[in-house]
Parts: C-alpha cells; structure tokens; sequence
C-alpha cells in the first residue's frame, strides 16, 4: 500500500428502513434488499412511522425481513399514545418472533390525540421494557448531537438522554447530522456525564436536497451552509446531487471511524443506490 494510499476502514453497519404501506413501497424496497444484504449489516431496524401511524405495519415488516430475508430485524417501538397494555403485547409478539433488539423512542404525538398515553418519556419506555422482560432485548435509544428540536436547552437534552440511558439502554442511535465535530463533542459530554454505552452515529446519504431540507427542519438537523448552497447549484440535476452527496457523506464517516465511532447506522429511506456507494468506498 503507497503512503499516500488512506487506510482500509471497516466498522459493522446497521441499516434502518420504515414500513412500507403500499405495493409500490413494498417493491422499492424488496428492490433494494438484495444489494444492501450484500453489505451484510450487523442488523436492521424498522421505523414505527409518524404518531404510531405504522403501528399495524412495523410487525409485518419485521417478520418479514426475518423470516423472507433472514435478516436481523429490530423494531422500533414508541411509547406515544400507547397504553402498557397494547406495549407489553407488542413486546410478548417480538420475543415469539425471535427478536433480541428493540430501539425505544419517545416518538410523536399521533394526530388527533390529546394524551401521551401510559408514558410520557422514552425513558419511561426503556424502564418499562426492563420490568417486563428484564435482560432479554438489547435494548438502543436516540440520541441528539445538535439537540432534540424540543429541548429547551443543550443541558437540560443531555440530563434527558442520561435517563434513557440510566433506565437501561444498551446502546445509542444518534439523528443524523454533517458536522462531524457535534458527534464527538456529544461523545464526550456523554462519557463525563457518565454513559458508557457505545454511541453509533446515524448516517443520513443525501440524494434529494428538497426532502432532505424537510427531513432536516422537522428533526433539528443542521445542513451546513456550503453543502446546502452547493445542492442548490445542481438544481434537478439529480446524478449531480447524488455524487456529491456521496463525497460528503464518505468523507463525514471516514472522520467518524477515524475518530472512534464504533458503527455507523444508516437511514436508507429503503433504497441502495447511495448507502452502498458509501459503504463499499469506505471497505474498498
């Protein structure tokens, strides 16, 4: 290998899809599997979609990865709106499936309803996952490193995360992000506070500037100034956007690995193209 040539990276990686609802979702994404099971993620995880709104399609979704695909399949759960009961019948349906990960969100408010339902907080989630099943699921949480959008403050957003973890989370999924430098920073407000679990960082590939603005105002996710402005220079041009944005997110993992991020997990929107360009660069 030349001096000049940069160092072979290879960190497990996990890979998130969401529920897909309709035949057309359903054939994107059994499009894609096959390429991004080349890829051999560590394991895969299932939205719970927007309010609960998924509530009926993430079980499918998981039993189908596994079972069809042979997959690892975690499901997301979210305690928003949702009684201990309909959480622990959930809960029970996964450990038969044969599932041992579970990632534990607050989520979102579901349209319409006034209550939070029996928990208010995903720490509350993680605790009542532990009472119910002790030590059986491997149990991740989310983490912000440039804020939860509904926090008052950067101090009072890590005195939260801290109880997610305190009420037994194995390990963390952070939001998606583009300064490389809020990750670590994050890391290692983390380790003084105390939190030992390993923090993976959530990996968003850019591939439509439109979606990714919305995705990003609704999540609290800065798109840093020079990379927005050059998103809007190519317009429609779609390759364009698609090759640059894999520079940059190839460049943003190769900093992260080289600086101790211990996995990187992937929000594939359930397609392949641009995850696995990302990640064959980063093994190659």
């Amino acid at each position: 290998m030349s001096a000049n040539t940069p160092p072979r990276l290879s960190v497990p990686v996990s890979l998130e899809f969401f529920p897909p609802k309709t035949d057309e979702q359903r054939d994107t994404l059994e499009k894609a599997l096959p390429t991004l099971k080349a890829l051999q993620p560590d394991y895969v995880s299932v939205t719970f979609g927007a309010g609960g709104s998924t509530l009926s399609y993430t079980p499918d979704t998981v039993c189908h990865l596994r079972e069809q695909h042979g997959l690892d399949a975690a499901p997301h759960l979210s305690c928003m709106g949702g009684t201990r009961a309909e959480i622990r019948s959930l809960l029970q349906l996964y450990r038969d499936k044969g599932c041992r990960r579970i990632v534990a969100l607050r989520g979102d408010l579901p349209s319409g309803m006034a209550s939070y339902g029996d928990f208010r907080y995903a720490s509350d989630l993680v605790g009542f996952i532990r009472a119910e099943t002790g030590d059986y699921f491997h149990v991740e949480v989310a983490g912000y490193p440039e804020i939860h959008p509904q926090s008052d403050d950067a101090q009072a957003d890590l005195a939260n995360f801290k109880r997610k973890v305190d009420a037994g989370a194995d390990g963390v999924i952070t939001q998606y992000f583009y300064n490389p430098d809020a990750y670590f920073r994050f890391v290692d407000d983390a380790r003084r506070l105390g939190v030992q679990v390993p923090i993976v960082p959530g990996i968003m590939p850019i591939t439509n500037y439109s979606q990714l603005r919305r995705f990003s105002e609704l999540c609290g996710a800065e798109i840093p100034r020079w990379v927005a402005r050059r998103l809007q220079s190519f317009g429609d041009d779609a390759e364009a956007i698609r090759e640059f944005g894999i520079d940059v997110v190839s460049g943003l993992c190769r900093r992260l690995i080289e600086g101790g991020a211990p996995a990187l997990h992937f929000y594939t929107l359930n397609r392949a193209r641009a995850t696995v360009a990302i990640v064959e660069r980063l093994r190659g």
